[in-house]
């Protein structure tokens, strides 16, 4: 399976007892080391209002992380749009660019600010039976974020983000708009040029994240461009995401055929019981974002079994849970195996959250161990 690459999906999680600091620390030294070991790609993640995750610009923790890399490609895993506009993304990338060409992801994604929709629920060609793929992979119920969409925190996001009376873009005009920003060939209804400087001829690789098969997935097919799908967020609907974004595919200038990447929630050590010690965390991590109360601090093991769990709490993580791959190398590289072969993904994006940032770095490493031997 070496010839899947592993990229890194990096939210710069910030653990109970340190800070934001520590975080973006700790994020650039991952980079730095997974750069050694081989990973092929580290994309980092927007969220905003969340006490534990510092990663609320990904173009600015990119340039601070380009220079302290120099070969591994780095992107967002995903850029919100719902709070940008086409114009500020390509000049924010082109800049980066400029002075580190060719290096860098510029993974988009709906949210941020955009009026919440309705989850899209497209027809798969994959069948499910009994909550697993035909090779296993488990498939679980799908998740109502019906209580993060009615959320006051949710609310209050949204007109943080937006300037008064401002609405987001129709996601797929602004796809095209950030498209003919880099291409140079933007013309406004009126027939007017743009050429933003830096931004136009930047070398950027473009990627669509979405969670369905829905409109996401129908832009990213239909104008040719490379799509990245979330397991480790909704892995109810991974299926539906990649088969309705290979049902759409249309060949490019940027691609002859689809490219997919799947993420996963993984945390490897040297044998199973140490690896869930690790995970214990995650559980309790999930539901402050499930209750919509902004993703906390990463606990402890300890912390985390001090939580006296309710049979709502359980129901809200559940899925997660037991989609999280947790154990040794051997064990987590064949639930790997199994999720590739299930979404025929090209590449797999790894994220891992632990509270010691060496316990980070050592999932990573054996990860990319194991890997390298099959």
């Amino acid at each position: 399976m070496s010839d899947i690459p592993l990229g890194v999906l990096d939210l710069v999680p910030v653990s109970s007892g340190s800070t934001a600091a520590d975080a973006l620390r700790n994020s650039i030294d991952l980079a730095r080391q997974t750069e050694q070991l081989g990973y092929a790609r580290y994309w980092f993640a927007e969220h905003h209002l969340n006490p534990g995750v510092a990663g609320t610009s990904p173009a600015v923790v990119l340039a601070l992380t380009a220079a302290a890399t120099s070969t591994i490609r780095l992107g967002s895993g995903a850029v919100q749009l719902g709070h940008r506009t086409a114009l500020s993304t390509v000049e924010e990338f082109g800049l980066i660019d400029a002075l580190h060409p060719g290096r860098f992801d510029l993974g988009l994604g709906r949210s941020g600010g955009r009026p919440p929709a309705e989850r899209a629920t497209g027809p798969t060609a994959t069948p499910v039976v009994d909550g697993r793929a035909p090779n296993g992979l488990l498939i679980p119920p799908r998740f109502s974020f019906e209580r993060l969409l009615g959320s006051p925190r949710i609310a209050l996001q949204r007109r943080l983000l937006l300037l008064p009376n401002a609405e987001s873009q129709d996601y797929a005009e602004q796809i095209d708009d950030i498209l003919a920003l880099l291409a140079g060939t933007y013309r406004s209804p009126e027939g007017v040029e743009a050429h933003v400087v830096p931004g136009e001829g930047a070398e950027l690789e473009l990627w669509i994240l979405g969670s369905s098969g829905g409109q996401s997935a129908e832009v990213a097919g239909a104008r040719g461009l490379r799509f990245a799908a979330n397991y480790h967020v909704s892995p109810a609907t991974v299926l539906e995401a990649v088969d309705g974004y290979r049902a759409h595919f249309q060949p490019s200038d940027h691609l002859d055929k689809p490219h997919v990447s799947v993420s996963a929630d993984v945390v490897v050590a040297e044998d199973d019981a140490t690896a869930r010690e690790l995970a214990t965390g995650y559980g309790l991590w999930v539901r402050s974002i499930r209750t919509a109360e902004g993703a906390i601090a990463f606990p402890t093991p300890e912390e985390a079994r001090a939580h006296v769990w309710s049979e709502e709490d359980r129901e809200l993580v559940q899925d997660r849970l037991d989609t999280q791959f947790v154990g040794s190398p051997g064990r987590v590289a064949d639930q790997l195996e199994q999720l590739q072969e299930a979404t025929g993904a090209d590449e797999l994006l790894i994220t891992t959250i632990t509270h010691d940032h060496a316990d980070r770095v050592r999932s990573y490493e054996l990860l990319a161990q194991e890997w390298g031997r099959r």
